[in-house]
């Protein structure tokens, strides 16, 4: 199966977009018109460039407002043709994609259409071109691929075919039966686009919502198995409109393309047991134990108040490197990092970025496979030098340039600690235990346009499930929020992006320069006990309105007492169907990482009703901090 991707999809002037196309690894792209009609150059430099990349075009298109016609406008309709049929072959295009008709004078009747096609064909088949007919679900007579068949098989031509288009056929939640019944030469092309489920009319939904398959939730999987039941082993390509990718990086969004596509046809032959042919098999979505470790690159003059913050937290110093700069730091089953290393990959995060999270590590079941499942999906490896008495901890490149590392429990990767630590002979005097158990949930913020992107990243390479995405309301504007988690909790990812530049998320993005991880919770099975603790570690939690407590009381069965509790100690509280969940904040001076406590009583969500309060909280405080 030949797999390719759409100019349209992509930003930049189309010379730009081929060499992004190309640099992602398709051997096939689809020619928009508009690319072609704006870009600065004839039809044979366009195909002097797609020969010299490497690629094949594969299509021109779309040809509009074709079929049926009134009679003293369908001349004018064929002589068009003709001239998008000299275009085609400047390009050395075989294949010409008709859309259905839309104009208000277009008339009905399968046999008006299928005469026009095979009209259309005739004159093609002349220039050894083809026709691609495809229902858009707008359409004004044909909007169904079951009507856009018949009138291929009435027009009886060979150079007549059907292009099927997942958009248009699942957001009308048609019937995927038929599709077993077209025979699968018949067909000529598939277009291939995920979407969010949205109220609102195609076209609109069509123009600026398309995604990348895994971005959406339409049920992409059983139109692949219905279509790998006819045996179609032809065209595969991306056509997606989305206001997203073309404010992004064109390289970016065409590897993310290709990794969706790669990705997509893993889950299909996970579902059907049947390998699609040209498509390398992966290793199955590494299943994630939790989190090893989170990393912190650290300036060497900030680390003394950091290591302050780490000790009132309770945690303590657990190791030292055996030969760099490097510290462990440990409660419960969290393992915190401080790298204040003068070389290396931290140093030159550190540079960039300021104080901050620079790799999280990840234990799965096999690090190996993962890497390797990575490759395949066209994530970026990472490795550095390696000194002696030291383990090659596979990595990959993450959010805003930070690592992802991968351990497991069936290697050395297990003993890291043990091999590349010593016991340290003194250290900082830590605050009391504070009973944090383990890592609960990490908040990564990012630039809007890259939110997608990384969804994909984690969705396609771990064995994890993403949430809807919310709204959550901050006082300088919307934030998007969506998870994605393991199935049992054991990893959970927030990722967060904001369009306006006054939320909390954006003022982090601009301290960092760049995305990154804005807020690490950790978990405790006794909040208020907890949270005695850091007050008696001289730990301040983030102040909480008066005001909240007040309508928590009134809204809630909560004995007075435990509202005075939750009011003494600044915790916020949440309750669906029994379950609780008890969280308080961690005061930070900047607009920069800040540490969270929860405790969950068989909660799974993350305080989305809090969630405003919390942010309003935390700009307050930022503004006061920046006038004492």
């Amino acid at each position: 199966m030949q797999t390719a991707i759409a100019t349209v999809s992509l930003s930049g002037a189309l010379n730009e977009k081929l060499e992004a196309i190309a640099a992602a690894r398709f051997k096939g792209v689809e020619i928009f018109e508009n690319d072609l009609l704006s870009f600065n150059g004839t039809p044979t430099d366009v195909r002097e460039i797609i020969a010299g990349l490497g690629l094949q075009p594969i299509t021109f298109q779309p040809f509009r407002d074709f079929e049926g016609m009134p009679a003293d406008r369908r001349e004018r309709v064929f002589a068009r043709a003709e001239r998008k049929f000299d275009v085609m072959q400047a390009l050395g295009c075989d294949l010409l994609l008709v859309c259905s008709n839309v104009s208000p004078d277009s008339l009905g009747a399968i046999d008006r259409a299928a005469a026009d096609l095979h009209a259309l064909g005739e004159r093609a088949a002349r220039r050894g071109l083809r026709i691609g007919f495809e229902a858009l679900a707008w359409g004004r007579h044909i909007n169904d691929y079951r009507d856009a068949w018949e009138a291929v098989r009435r027009a009886d031509h060979p150079a007549v075919g059907l292009v099927l288009d997942t958009f248009h056929i699942l957001a009308r939640k048609t019937d995927l039966a038929a599709i077993a019944s077209i025979p699968r030469d018949r067909i000529f092309l598939v277009q291939v686009a995920d979407a969010p489920v949205l109220d609102m009319d195609y076209l609109s939904w069509s123009r600026h919502f398309r995604n990348f398959p895994g971005q959406g939730d339409l049920p992409l999987l059983d139109f692949m198995a219905a279509l790998q039941a006819t045996g179609f082993d032809g065209l595969l390509s991306l056509e997606i409109f989305n206001d997203q990718f073309r404010a992004g990086s064109a390289r970016s969004v065409a590897v993310d393309g290709h990794r969706a596509l790669i990705y997509l046809l893993d889950q299909l032959r996970a579902r059907t047991g049947v390998a699609t042919a040209g498509v390398p098999g992966l290793p199955p979505r590494a299943r994630c134990r939790g989190t090893a470790f989170i990393e912190f690159a650290i300036d060497e003059g900030d680390a003394p108040s950091f290591r302050r913050v780490l000790g009132g937290l309770g945690f303590r110093l657990g190791g030292i490197h055996k030969s760099k700069a490097v510290e462990r730091w440990c409660q419960g089953g969290i393992n915190l990092v401080v790298n204040t290393e003068k070389e290396g990959f931290a140093h030159s995060y550190n540079i960039t970025h300021g104080t901050s999270v620079c790799a999280i590590g990840l234990e799965v079941d096999d690090a190996a496979a993962t890497l390797d499942r990575a490759r395949k999906l066209l994530d970026m490896p990472f490795r550095q030098a390696v000194g002696p008495g030291e383990l090659e901890v596979p990595a990959v490149r993450g959010l805003g340039g930070s690592l992802v590392y991968f351990v497991d429990p069936k290697s050395e990767l297990a003993r890291v600690w043990d091999i590349e630590f010593a016991a340290p002979d003194s250290g900082p005097a830590p605050g009391a235990d504070a009973g944090l158990t383990r890592v609960d949930h990490i908040s990564q913020s990012m630039h809007y346009e890259e939110m997608l992107a990384w969804l994909l990243f984690y969705t396609s390479l771990l064995d994890v499930t993403k949430t809807s995405e919310q709204d959550v309301v901050d006082p300088g504007g919307l934030v998007k929020s969506q998870v994605v988690q393991a199935p049992d909790g054991s990893v959970r990812i927030v990722l967060n992006a904001s369009q306006s530049n006054r939320t909390l998320s954006s003022r982090f993005l601009s301290e960092m320069f760049g995305s990154g991880v804005q807020h690490i919770a950790f978990a405790t099975d006794d909040i208020l006990q907890t949270v005695a603790r850091l007050s008696a570690n001289g730990v301040d939690l983030l102040p909480i309105p008066e005001n909240y407590y007040d309508d928590l009381e009134a809204k809630t069965d909560l004995p007075p007492a435990m509202i005075d509790r939750l009011r003494a100690h600044n915790i916020l509280y949440d309750r669906e169907d029994g379950a609780e969940y008890l969280q308080a904040y961690v005061q930070s001076r900047e607009d920069r990482f800040f540490f969270e406590i929860v405790e969950r009583r068989g909660y799974g969500g993350f305080g989305a009703a809090n969630a405003a309060i919390r942010l309003a909280a935390q700009t307050r405080f930022v503004r006061q901090s920046q006038h004492m």
